[in-house]
């Protein structure tokens, strides 16, 4: 294992961090874009636009700059997996998720012209969208209140991260001809974006 810290909203740290990778860690088969955050809860009247930037430097910026650093490495091999962690926010949109749910949308259009710019290079190109999952998603929200984040999983089991990792890993594991290009997860107590069974 080698592991990286750097912050994807700053391309320089993303480019340095990648062009100094070891030699044995150099050529990247599998790339996951997987920092993202929600910040704040409001109207797009009543917004808070330093919440708006760190969202969108975060879930559309860092996943632009990572994968422009890794991408050429894979097209040039012609092997490669780009993952894009998406949220069912990028499939609806809800009442106080305004300016999320359009980096999620990104996302989803992100995913599909990536997977556009390299089919021919035989690049596998993937974008997993989970429903509600029990992570520090919505203390960081919720700016620290953590009795209000964990009240959004109250009365229902939502996802767990190993429930995603675990989808990660079947798509990584496919045959070389076959791709997942969409998946949508959700935990079972959950019918759409807004609409959870809570018992």
């Amino acid at each position: 294992m080698h592991t990286l810290n750097f912050d994807v909203r700053d391309n320089a740290a993303v480019k340095n961090a990648v062009t100094t990778l070891p030699e044995e860690w150099a050529d990247v088969d599998i790339l996951i874009n997987n920092a993202g955050l929600a910040v704040g809860m409001d109207t797009i009247q009543n917004g808070d636009t330093d919440d708006w930037e760190r969202m969108i430097d975060t879930n559309i910026k860092g996943l632009l700059y990572v994968t422009r650093a890794v991408l050429p490495g894979m097209v040039n091999r012609r092997k490669g997996h780009v993952i894009n962690i998406g949220s069912i926010a990028g499939k609806e949109v809800y009442p106080f998720g305004n300016v999320y749910c359009a980096t999620k949308h990104a996302v989803d259009a992100l995913t599909k012209a990536i997977r556009i710019d390299t089919v021919k290079q035989g690049i596998k190109v993937t974008q997993i969208a989970p429903g509600a999952v029990e992570t520090e998603f919505s203390v960081v929200r919720f700016k620290g209140d953590k009795e209000r984040a964990d009240s959004v999983y109250k009365g229902f089991e939502p996802l767990h991260p190993e429930d995603i990792a675990e989808v990660v890993f079947f798509a990584t594991t496919l045959p070389p001809n076959a791709n997942i290009n969409d998946l949508v997860i959700m935990p079972t107590a959950q019918a759409s974006a807004t609409i959870l069974n809570k018992g």
